[in-house]
Formats: C-alpha cells, sequence, structure tokens
C-alpha cells in the first residue's frame, strides 16, 4: 500500500511525500535541483520496490513539486533539513539512500547527519559542492557583482527556455554544506554512476567524490555517452542493478 500525505516540518513547511509500505531498509529517493517526486527515476525505483515488497519513499523539498514554499526561498541547508525531517519521521529502521544529482549532494550530508540509520547509497550522477565549484567557480566577474547587488542572477536554462535564477542566498548557504572539503566516511556499500556524456556534472566530480569518500565498498560505473538524465532504459536497468547490489552487500 501507497500513502501519500504531506509532513508538517517544523520550520512551517508542508513537505508532499508518497511512502510504499515494504521490507527494510526504506529505499529513499532524492531528486536533483528543481526537480521533483513524480521524475522517471522515483517512478521506476518505486514500481521495482512495490514489485519486490520492498519499502519506498520519494518527496518534493520545499518549493519543489507539490511542496509548499517558493523555490527561490530555498537553499541546499533548507532541503537537507526536509529530507531529515521526511525520513526520521517517515522510514522505519535503516534506510538505503538514492540520490541524483543535487539529491546525491543531499545524501552525503544525510549519512553524517543519520549516523547508524543509513545501510547504502547510490549515487547517479552526484553533484556535490555544485554551488560553489559549478555555479560560484563559473560566475563571471559581473555575474558576482550582479548577484551581490541584486541577490540573485538569471542562468540560461539547459531543459528548458525559462532561466535559472540563482540567489545569494543559495549560494552563501552551500558554504555551509560543503562535502568534499572534509572527511567524508561512507561506512556502507556505496554505488556511484555517471555518464561521460553528463554536460551538467562532469565526470570530474565522480572521480573527485571516489577519491575523496572513506569506505570499505565504494565503486563508480562510468556509462559512455549517458547525459545527466540518466533515465534510458538502460541506465534504469543500471540505477535497479546498484540497489541490488547494495542490498546483497550489507546482507
Amino acid at each position: 500500500m501507497t500513502t501519500t500525505g504531506q509532513l508538517h516540518t517544523a520550520e512551517g513547511r508542508h513537505i508532499a511525500y508518497d511512502l510504499t509500505e515494504g521490507e527494510e531498509p526504506t529505499l529513499v529517493f532524492l531528486g536533483g535541483f528543481r526537480s521533483d517526486k513524480e521524475g522517471t527515476k522515483a517512478i521506476h525505483l518505486e514500481n521495482w520496490a512495490r514489485a519486490h515488497g520492498r519499502a519506498f519513499l520519494r518527496f518534493d523539498y520545499s518549493g519543489h513539486g507539490q511542496s509548499s514554499g517558493d523555490f527561490l526561498d530555498g537553499s541546499i541547508g533548507d532541503w537537507t533539513d526536509d529530507a531529515f525531517r521526511v525520513i526520521s519521521a517517515l522510514a522505519k529502521g535503516s534506510v538505503l539512500l538514492v540520490g541524483s544529482s543535487m539529491g546525491g549532494w543531499i545524501c552525503l550530508s544525510l549519512t553524517q547527519k543519520l549516523k547508524g540509520k543509513i545501510c547504502g547509497f547510490v549515487g547517479i550522477a552526484s553533484a556535490p559542492d555544485f554551488t560553489e565549484d559549478s555555479m560560484w567557480e563559473g560566475f563571471t566577474e559581473t555575474q558576482r557583482a550582479e548577484l551581490a547587488q541584486n541577490g540573485q542572477v538569471a542562468l540560461p536554462g539547459d531543459y528548458s527556455e525559462e532561466p535559472y535564477i540563482i540567489t545569494r542566498k543559495l549560494i552563501e548557504d552551500g558554504r555551509d554544506q560543503l562535502v568534499l572539503r572534509r572527511p567524508l566516511p561512507l561506512p556502507f556499500p556505496v554505488r556511484l554512476l555517471q555518464g561521460t556524456g553528463d554536460t551538467d556534472v562532469d565526470v570530474s566530480v565522480a572521480l573527485r567524490l571516489l577519491a575523496h569518500a572513506e569506505g570499505p565498498d565504494i565503486r563508480l560505473t562510468l556509462v559512455k555517452d549517458a547525459d545527466h538524465r540518466f533515465s534510458t532504459p538502460d541506465c534504469l536497468s543500471l540505477v535497479v542493478s546498484a540497489v541490488e547490489e547494495v542490498l546483497a552487500a550489507r546482507a
């Protein structure tokens, strides 16, 4: 049975979620920047979990999808808090995190905040520290000045005609959430998936994460020409295989 509802957090946010009952550990899917819980990978994993009797949780960060709030008011820290609240309240027992892009960064933060509860992690084009290493480092001096003066800057969108609006809050808060500048112990099975055709998250990011993280069972799979969405039938099969590997490795 799947329950659809909203979790009301201590911060006053209303977080929309879908929770499927089943065997632990609970699989939790964390989406990317401006994504939502209705995405291809989230639904595919939910269908797999239901078919195999596995507990599964997907949700929208505040300012995303069906959750309350304005996207431009949010930050990595806010969305990490949303994830922490939802998982703590709804996921019984241990948790296997599956994070896509920004969701991978948030998962990595959660592994340090939910120590003892996390039993595995699957990262799909994980984008740790992207507000600093991709956005801020890629800004021109003009864009940095605009951000400082106006509190936001508009960037061209890759997947729509609408521009990305990047706020000063997003950049400044991101600096408090960085995970590649401090020790990152991952003492459980970890599977990282990365497409070589990804123009949003370069392969070097996956290699840096692989080198930086500390753990006994961390593996990276590179998929030639796969793009950032990582949602073709073959890529979706690899995501499921990675989840199955983590489940088998922890058994």
